[in-house]
């Protein structure tokens, strides 16, 4: 598994993703659709996931991809975001069989669980298709046709990634705000290191077809937690929230890729991120 496609090269993963792979000795090719985007070190596919005919050039000769790209949930274009998570992914699948590519690592995120489990969320636990939030049911129908379409699928469910001087946090506030989440509710987080290590992992191991992984720290925070932290809780949260519904809800059980593969959080909660200087 030397020669690897990543797709979002660009993005906040990708771009903190590359260079540890290109330090690692892997021949990484980038798929894009400006090459001025070009990130060092790479070979460079000008193509979209929206033009399936640009894609044979990108998995060719390639021995596995990372598909990271895709439209989050604060975009708007409902209809793109579905466009890019679940039929792009479905294309760059199809061309990756036709061109023989032996694996194909989807990350995926926490997001397509919901609440009620009585537990920390677990790959086996059960998610909807039709989940009212399209950039969940978009993770959750790409998930289902690759697990169908490809031999050699690996499915890896991210916490809320942050980290490597990534704004990530920061953009979430006014969002926190809008959702009038509870400061109770605990974010299961995943420092950059971590989604790179992990991916490392379902890019190396074998024996892991057809598999869901969830990736999360050790140490889950409270959105109270998160908001003070950077001087923002007195003006996101109201001061009379009440009860908490459900203690679990944004909780992961990352066991699995633990016990499958050795995993173990290099930055084991946000706390020790911050002490670090690793945000």
């Amino acid at each position: 598994m030397k020669k690897i496609l990543v797709t979002g090269a660009t993005g906040k993963v990708g771009s903190r993703l590359v260079p540890r792979l290109l330090a690692k000795g892997y021949e990484v090719t980038i798929l894009v659709r400006d090459a001025a985007k070009a990130l060092p070190g790479t070979r460079v596919v000008v193509g979209d996931l929206y033009e399936p005919e640009t894609l044979p050039a990108a998995v060719a000769g390639m021995d596995a991809i990372i598909h990271l790209a895709a439209l989050f949930r604060t975009f708007t274009d409902n209809q793109g975001i579905i466009k890019t998570n679940h039929s792009g992914t479905v294309e760059l699948a199809k061309a990756a069989l036709a061109a023989g590519v032996k694996r194909f690592v989807f990350t995926s995120t926490s997001n397509v669980y919901h609440t009620g489990y009585g537990h920390p969320s677990k790959e086996t636990d059960p998610v909807d298709i039709n989940d009212p939030r399209p950039y969940a049911a978009s993770k959750i129908a790409a998930e289902q046709e690759l697990l169908q379409l490809h031999p050699d699928v690996r499915v890896l469910r991210l916490g809320f990634v942050y980290g490597d001087r990534d704004p990530h946090i920061e953009e979430i506030m006014p969002i926190l705000k809008q959702w009038k989440r509870h400061p109770g509710y605990r974010m299961h987080m995943v420092h950059h290191l971590d989604v790179a290590q992990a991916l490392l992992m379902l890019l190396q191991h074998d024996g892991l077809n057809g598999e869901i992984f969830n990736v999360a720290d050790d140490a889950p925070i409270s959105l109270y937690e998160l908001a003070d932290s950077v001087g923002k809780a007195a003006e996101t949260f109201d001061t009379e929230s009440g009860p908490l519904s459900d203690p679990f809800e944004g909780v992961l059980d990352s066991s699995k890729l633990r016990g499958w593969t050795g995993f173990r959080p290099l930055v084991p909660s946000y706390y020790v991120a911050r002490d670090m200087d690793l945000l």
